[in-house]
């Protein structure tokens, strides 16, 4: 039977404190995504508004049920990057989740505000991982395009790779070959190898008077060949759709272009969904808000994750598998909004484990940290998953394996080999949460961003590194003391510590985790039941789990 997760919480100093931290954290965090959603600036917008287009936050809105909200992804994408230029704000495009008609969709919209809509490296491995959302969850996907071409000064980062600008046609055309519907609206400029994305696409549509599309420029055409033409003559509406062919639709402004992609996703048949357990949901016992009581505010501080846990799951109830073995590991089942989850957690507690019969032989073992049997147990308990079809979600708080002599004669690295194993060849959806660190080859063994999660959500409170900050920067302090090769005072040693310690923490603020795109999206813990909820619905759209299989493991 499952068990009800403790709901009595003690509401002292503590937690007021940790309360109200986290509370102004977040508050900060939506005042700079606000920032971000103007985009280029207002004089950008004006000269938008001034062709009679409509901003690429509008454009979403009008695309997207009345009611509704886009769950967006990268809103960070290039946060505090590409100074040099002036800054790339989201990297230039509005990738998320959005339901139209009734049906969830990725929807990918060029912001015109910011340079003209041109592509910087991140802009380019932001919308490379909207199509890899797409494709690994079946989705519609919709392309709004207004972009002026790769961004110059930085093409040798953008162009010639695998991962780079062509990995988008490339996708594009493996998409469609899953019957993954893709549907494109050219609302303004698409020049070079931009112009494969939306012809690529199952459909396109364009705006006449601002949208063109076209390999080269008039500019470029002129001093290529000598030919003398403006744009519209040489790609515009009438043009692409009447006499080449190459567009299939034109339509007189953007909101009936909209509305027309709105009848298509319409019209697609339904999918059959995966087979994955789903009952009427029922609400936590804990109230929402308290979840920023119950995290700490210094990292280091233990705490219980299934206090957290509590908010999240269904009546805030958990059966928890092997709750006396590998106790810095959580594992069970439960449920959310009605989905039957599987969870895997890091435990921050102090806790002990008996190594025998007598009270002596007691050890204690250190909270977020994952021991040989914590590794075994995780392993175990990924098998059962994909054993049983339920989909599992990783909340990582974890500082790594453990280290030491004992440790490695237990056989760590076996033990944590084979966890990773397991984790890498998981077939059911996995969907990860960053609530605290993230730290070492623990970010791999819970599900890190290289290990296939379909979604990856970040607290305010996430780090991710190789090691905490403390360590990296005493080892990296030791290694430059080594290096100098000569006596260095105890004071200049102490001002070498800060200034390492400060690009240390700076490089683990979550932000910039997500300007990377390591994470998808920095999320209000309140909201996670409710993100994780749509995002399990939406790895749903697949009609089938593939075998589950794994390589050789150490026993």
């Amino acid at each position: 039977m499952p068990k009800v997760l403790d709901s009595q919480i003690q509401r002292d100093v503590m937690f007021e404190t940790n309360r109200d931290h986290w509370r102004n954290r977040i508050r900060i965090l939506n005042a700079q995504r606000d920032e971000i959603a103007m985009g280029g600036g207002k004089k950008a917008a004006a000269k938008q508004k001034k062709k009679g287009k409509l901003l690429a936050r509008e454009r979403v809105e009008a695309l997207i049920d009345e009611g509704t909200e886009l769950l967006e992804i990268g809103s960070f994408a290039a946060w505090d990057l590409y100074g040099e230029w002036g800054g790339a704000p989201a990297a230039g495009v509005v990738v998320g989740l959005g339901r139209v008609e009734d049906r969830e969709c990725v929807v990918v919209a060029n912001d015109a505000t910011v340079k003209a809509g041109a592509w910087f490296p991140l802009t380019c491995k932001k919308i490379l991982r909207a199509q890899e959302i797409a494709m690994e969850n079946r989705l519609p996907l919709i392309y709004l395009v207004d972009s002026a071409g790769v961004f110059l000064p930085m093409q040798e980062e953008i162009f010639p790779d695998r991962d780079h600008f062509g990995r988008i046609f490339f996708n594009n055309a493996r998409l469609s070959a899953k019957g993954i519907y893709q549907i494109s609206a050219i609302l303004g400029s698409c020049v070079a190898g931009g112009a494969y994305l939306p012809i690529m696409s199952d459909e396109a549509l364009i705006v006449e008077g601002n949208g063109t599309i076209f390999l080269a420029g008039a500019h470029l055409v002129q001093a290529a060949i000598g030919e003398q033409m403006d744009n519209e003559a040489l790609g515009g509406a009438m043009v692409q759709v009447d006499i080449s062919g190459v567009v299939d639709d034109r339509f007189p402004d953007e909101l009936s272009a909209i509305e027309h992609i709105r009848t298509r996703i319409g019209e697609l048949a339904r999918p059959a969904l995966a087979p994955f357990d789903r009952i009427e949901a029922r609400g936590p016992l804990v109230e929402t808000e308290d979840i920023l009581g119950l995290l700490p505010v210094d990292r280091a501080r233990p705490y219980d994750m299934r206090r957290l846990l509590g908010v999240v799951l269904d009546g805030s109830e958990f059966t928890e598998y092997k709750a006396t073995y590998g106790r810095t590991l959580i594992c069970g089942t439960g449920r959310i909004d009605g989905w039957a989850v599987g969870i895997v957690a890091n435990q921050r507690q102090v806790v002990q484990r008996r190594r025998g019969l007598e009270e002596s032989q007691q050890e204690m073992q250190i909270g977020g940290v994952i021991y040989s049997d914590s590794a075994d147990k995780g392993a175990r308990f990924v098998e059962l998953m994909n054993q049983k079809g339920i989909p599992i979600v990783f909340l990582q708080d974890v500082t790594g394996f453990m280290v030491g002599s004992k440790s490695e004669r237990e056989g760590i690295i076996k033990d944590g080999a084979k966890m990773v194993n397991v984790v890498a060849n998981s077939v059911v959806p996995k969907f990860t949460v960053f609530v605290g660190n993230s730290f070492g080859a623990g970010n791999y063994a819970m599900c890190g961003r290289a290990y296939g999660a379909r979604f990856f959500f970040a607290w305010p409170s996430a780090s991710i590194s190789v090691m905490g900050g403390q360590q990296a920067s005493e080892t990296l302090l030791a290694i430059q003391l080594k290096n100098r090769g000569e006596d260095v005072s105890d004071e200049e040693k102490t001002q070498l510590l800060r200034e390492i310690q400060a690009r240390y923490e700076d490089a683990m603020d979550p932000r910039y985790a997500a300007a990377l795109l390591w994470v998808d999206e920095i999320i209000d813990p309140r909201r996670t039941r409710e993100i994780l909820a749509r995002a399990i619905a939406a790895a749903a759209n697949q009609p089938e789990i593939a075998d589950f299989k794994v390589g050789v493991l150490q026993t």
